[in-house]
């Protein structure tokens, strides 16, 4: 019980760090009040239960702000979207490593390699994003890049770092409540490997295109994959998985879909 206490008292720190990193992200368009980042993030987490690799998030936060400004808005998004994405790629590139170490097979290092690749060239455009546009911007399909570089530029190197420092932290949070959830399932999993595991179960979940209300069985699946080897237990790999899609979107979800229905009957 003291395991599930743990992983339910870090949603907030979970949904607080996101919203101090979505207020950090307006502030270079408009000034916003924490508490009103803070109502912006959850509803967005509503937006994205219902939407493919939850894409409905970042456009349901820009309308809960209800401002005129959401070319930069939309810019800024991008640029959360990106860190955050940059984070669960790093932590996927650390969790192939100890996985190809433990099953060293040419299909395992090969998307280890891809990865690595990828990630490399996102970090590229995450903090290079505004000398990279100039060169695609003559493509039709990529113009409107070129006014993204733009507003981008306007944040400092020191700034974006601190965006991505602050994606890092909650990714930790986040993992550690996995951890913690699996110990309250009596999975004898150490820290430090189940960290690595935690952390290449959501890069597998970042990935692998689905819908938030329907991704319960690729969720359970990929968990059982990954954790069978540490116990027979798969009813409580699974249950943890659950109670962690429950704790992280469900609950947040929830709160979020009052806040937007009461803001939107005034």
């Amino acid at each position: 019980m003291p395991y599930l206490v743990a992983a339910l008292l870090l949603l907030p720190a979970n949904i607080g760090i996101e919203a101090r990193k979505w207020q950090l992200l307006t502030a270079t368009a408009m000034p916003v009040k924490y508490w009103r980042a803070l109502y912006s993030v959850l509803s967005g987490i509503a937006a994205s239960i219902i939407t493919p690799n939850r894409i409905g998030e970042y456009p349901a936060r820009i309308l809960m702000l209800r401002q005129s400004k959401n070319t930069r808005l939309i810019s800024v998004s991008v640029l959360g979207a990106c860190a955050q994405l940059l984070c669960l790629m790093m932590a996927g590139v650390a969790g192939l490593i100890y996985y190809c170490f433990r099953n060293p097979e040419m299909l395992h290092l090969a998307v280890l390699g891809i990865t690595v690749v990828f990630t490399i060239l996102l970090g590229m455009l995450y903090f290079s994003f505004e000398r990279w546009a100039p060169r695609i911007e003559h493509i039709r399909f990529f113009r409107k890049l070129h006014m993204w570089a733009r507003l981008l530029h306007r944040f400092t190197p020191r700034e974006q770092w601190t965006i991505l420092g602050i994606s890092i932290l909650r990714f930790i949070v986040f993992t550690i409540q996995y951890w913690l959830l699996l110990r309250w399932q009596g999975i004898p999993i150490p820290l430090g490997e189940g960290s690595l595991l935690c952390a290449l179960f959501f890069w597998a979940m970042a990935i692998i295109p689905t819908i938030t209300l329907a991704e319960l069985g690729i969720r359970g699946t990929v968990s059982v994959f990954l954790f069978a080897s540490f116990t027979q237990n798969t009813a409580g790999i699974a249950a943890a998985t659950f109670i962690l899609w429950c704790i992280n979107l469900v609950l947040p979800a929830l709160a979020g879909a009052v806040i937007f229905f009461r803001k939107a009957s005034r």
